[in-house]
């Protein structure tokens, strides 16, 4: 799984070049503009509520001494726990409602990297390929705050809280990746048969969504580049990974 974690992050190395080669950055456009406009909109809700669930917090400190210092770290945690939330509903809703914007990138993608040949896709249409992507999302969404709350409560554990946060990143970038790849496999595979697949290449989404959520921190720049490029990676990847199984001629 470490080699496909590995080429999952390397396939973003040419990510730019080929985004301009196959001249796909007029399909990016909405997308990116849905992307900016919720990333931005999570930013100001952490920044705005931070101190109000901060005060929730350090109500339960029952003590006067050290109360101010619990109640500064109250605030750091409330603005973490609205952070890594909003990052979690950022991400399941920009990739949902750009799926149908996404999937004709992927396939050019695919048409590129296998010459072009007549496969015989899934045909889908924008209402189907939206209500596939919202499915897609709300199930990992769901799938992922299993796993994030007690993991969240877990990370404020002094010491071992680390292993906590390592699990929350690795558990963003794994459903992060996996948005990305379905834009590719919902051509080739019904719903369950694409979780299926992700199970057993989930160190290619590991890898991709790694990327994705780091690029997130980057101010403005990151809620506009990252799901072009995660997604452009992410179908490199799948498509190499549906040759190599033979399940699409090279």
């Amino acid at each position: 799984m470490f080699k496909n974690i590995i080429e999952g992050i390397t396939a973003y190395f040419g990510a730019f070049t080929l985004i301009s080669k196959l001249k796909l950055w007029k399909f990016f456009a909405i997308p990116m503009l849905i992307s900016l406009i919720i990333g931005i909109s999570i930013a100001t809700l952490a920044y705005t509520f931070s101190d109000n669930l901060g005060a929730l917090i350090a109500r339960i400190w029952p003590w006067e001494w050290g109360s101010e210092t619990f109640a500064t770290i109250s605030t750091y945690i409330g603005g973490l726990c609205i952070i890594v939330i909003g990052l979690l509903l950022y991400k399941h809703i920009v990739m949902a409602l750009s799926a149908p914007f996404m999937s004709p990138v992927s396939e050019r993608i695919e048409n590129h990297l296998t010459g072009d040949t007549n496969h015989q896709h899934r045909q889908t249409s924008f209402g189907e390929q939206l209500a596939r992507g919202i499915r897609i999302n709300v199930r990992n969404l769901l799938k992922e705050l299993f796993f994030m709350i007690p993991l969240l409560v877990f990370s404020f554990i002094p010491v071992i809280g680390i292993a906590g946060t390592i699990l929350i990143f690795l558990v963003q970038a794994y459903y992060a990746g996996f948005g990305n790849m379905d834009y590719t496999m919902e051509r080739h595979f019904n719903y369950k048969d694409s979780i299926l697949f992700v199970k057993k290449n989930r160190g290619v989404a590991i890898g991709n969504g790694i990327v994705f959520v780091l690029m997130l921190f980057i101010p403005i720049i990151g809620f506009l580049i990252t799901l072009p490029l995660s997604v452009v990676a992410a179908s490199t990847e799948t498509v190499k990974v549906l040759k190599e199984k033979q399940l699409i001629e090279a």
